[in-house]
């Protein structure tokens, strides 16, 4: 079976980062918990490398006051995605409504992914 990813593109308002960070970390531990094989959450640091290329900033839709934030979580397939996912959903340490005013839920990319190559 090959692995399988969800990945997430958002915003969240600069003064909004360390409540964010917290949210993520608890959200770390749920997913690990359920049995993710890793999770990340990244910032955006060097988000200007190519004038030529698409700009993360842009596909974010994030403004000036805002920062963006790249995340994933592996999984050993996409079977067990979607039972972590279910034990997740249900796990009380996790709740999306402390999301609310911290950063925009419907500006948010989600998806799942294939493995394509992995070494």
């Amino acid at each position: 079976m090959e692995q399988y990813v969800d990945g997430f593109l958002l915003a969240v308002p600069k003064d909004k980062l360390g409540t964010y960070q917290g949210m993520a970390t608890t959200a770390c531990m749920v997913w690990k918990d359920h049995g993710a094989l890793d999770y990340r959450e990244c910032v955006g640091d060097d988000l200007n490398m190519d004038p030529n290329c698409a700009r993360f900033t842009d596909a974010a839709h994030a403004g000036d006051d805002e920062v963006v934030v790249f995340a994933w979580i592996l999984y050993p397939s996409k079977a067990d995605r979607d039972r972590i996912n279910a034990a997740v959903m249900a796990d009380p340490r996790l709740h999306c409504e402390e999301a609310e005013g911290v950063f925009d839920m419907k500006r948010m990319a989600w998806s799942g992914f294939r493995t394509l190559v992995a070494m």
